[in-house]
């Protein structure tokens, strides 16, 4: 072989290596990117339906503690989120937010609460029905940094 066939040839099979490591290089940086993009994204969904979730949630129970007759359009609200939570959130989540709105719905059945009883309930920490929710989140949401780095 001539020497200036093997110089070309060498020459097409460099620029053909730095084509294709180039091009590999973009696409696996564009992917990347992506993928980062739709995990804020994602987190960002979910903070937002917890957020809502935790506010209803809250009202609706302290309606509960006060009241015999349910606010229906309320619990609906409620009961919506949380099946919106099938399709984004962990099993453990949507446990957590099942057990509040069962919860609640039971609270309803009871009596009124004074509020003496209101205090003794802040007093032992069982007026807080959220904090497993959160806990379950908060770990949601490590899981997705860990993902996401």
């Amino acid at each position: 072989m001539d020497a200036s066939v093997i110089s070309a040839l060498s020459a097409l099979i460099g620029a053909v290596i730095g084509a294709l490591t180039s091009g590999t290089a973009s696409w696996l940086t564009q992917r990347t990117q992506v993928r980062a993009q739709w995990l804020t994204q994602e987190k960002l969904s979910r903070q937002e339906l917890y957020k809502q979730f935790i506010e209803d949630a809250a009202k609706c129970y302290v309606d509960a503690l006060q009241h015999d007759k349910p606010d229906l359009s309320a619990l609906v609200g409620l009961y919506a989120k949380i099946s919106r939570m099938r399709v984004l959130s962990s099993p453990r989540v949507v446990e957590s937010a099942e057990q509040i709105g069962k919860k609640i719905v039971d609270t309803y059945t009871e009596p009124d609460k004074t509020f003496g009883e209101l205090r003794h309930m802040i007093n032992s920490g069982s007026i807080d029905v959220l904090r497993d929710f959160g806990e379950a989140c908060r770990s949601e949401f490590e899981r997705l940094r860990a993902q996401h780095l």
